[in-house]
């Protein structure tokens, strides 16, 4: 991602002259960067179940599907979690942080957007980010009803996750890890960040406005060491936030390891946090589908 915001604050004014579509598109190729492949790091997949979400697109218009990975929870009382992903890889790039947040007593459900890996062929936008967790979200409570139901994003995922929360009245509470407050501030901490192109940016992501809207506990974690979304940007959005809230600093954790270095910083926020009983933080998987 940070080569992308890069390119965005280098040449937005070059391009600004070939048209506003251009400019449009080319901001969310940036931002996206949208695969089919999994990150070379990542855990195996195994125990996930593949899941199809099937919705129409009003922007689009047209019929849309969403790939999943659903992670249960040994326990059939466990609260679900929707995992927003953020940029670059599939969704199963981030199969370490799903087992973990299934650690810390969550059945997750994480989906790629369109764009990514099995889902809906297509260019993402901000637009139909938000559209995609609205259907994940929507589909989450109709298979798994009368749980409590809670949303987590990592770094780009970290904004759609905001997005969501303040858009919705039925999560229990909200996690985000090394994220922003608006996709012009990220490009302003860059080298060339004093260049004037934050008018020219369609794909702003602002955060920093929306977090004031959720009605639910937040959680706003960020590693210390993370280099990309630098720490600061993630104090100013956990400030902007409303109580109740909880801002977790994790000493050495970058932008990629935060998840894992501060497991315990993160079980002891959930539990304090959202009052999810310790009881609920077991392991294990269960071998039962959710219907498609």
């Amino acid at each position: 991602m940070k080569r992308a915001l890069l390119l965005i604050s280098t040449a937005l004014a070059v391009l600004v002259s070939a048209g506003c579509a251009t400019l449009d598109a080319k901001q969310r190729e940036w931002i996206f960067q949208p695969s089919d492949r999994s990150w070379g790091g990542a855990s195996s997949t195994e125990g996930m179940q593949d899941v199809w979400i099937a919705f129409d697109s009003d922007s689009t218009g047209k019929a849309e599907k969403l790939h999943g990975l659903w992670l249960p929870h040994e326990r059939a009382d466990a609260p679900v979690m929707l995992y927003l992903h953020g940029a670059r890889w599939n969704v199963s790039g981030s199969s370490g942080r799903i087992r973990r947040m299934q650690e810390l007593g969550f059945s997750v459900l994480a989906i790629d957007y369109r764009g990514f890996g099995q889902s809906s062929a297509g260019l993402p936008s901000e637009a139909t980010a938000a559209e995609d967790a609205r259907a994940a979200w929507g589909w989450l409570a109709q298979q798994q009803p009368g749980k409590p139901r809670y949303i987590f994003g990592h770094s780009l995922g970290g904004a759609i996750a905001i997005d969501l929360a303040r858009q919705v009245d039925d999560e229990q509470g909200t996690m985000v890890e090394g994220t922003f407050t608006s996709i012009a501030d990220v490009v302003s901490t860059f080298k060339w960040g004093w260049l004037p192109v934050s008018g020219l940016i369609t794909q702003r992501f602002e955060s920093v406005r929306k977090v004031s809207q959720i009605g639910s506990p937040l959680l706003v974690v960020h590693g210390s060491e993370d280099r990309l979304i630098l720490p600061a940007l993630g104090r100013k959005l956990y400030e902007a936030a409303q109580e109740p809230k909880r801002f977790v600093l994790v000493e050495g954790g970058s932008h990629h390891s935060t998840n894992s270095v501060g497991q315990p910083l993160y079980r002891e926020a959930v539990e304090s946090l959202f009052r999810l009983s310790p009881l609920a933080t077991g392991t294990g998987a269960t071998t039962a589908a959710l219907p498609r």
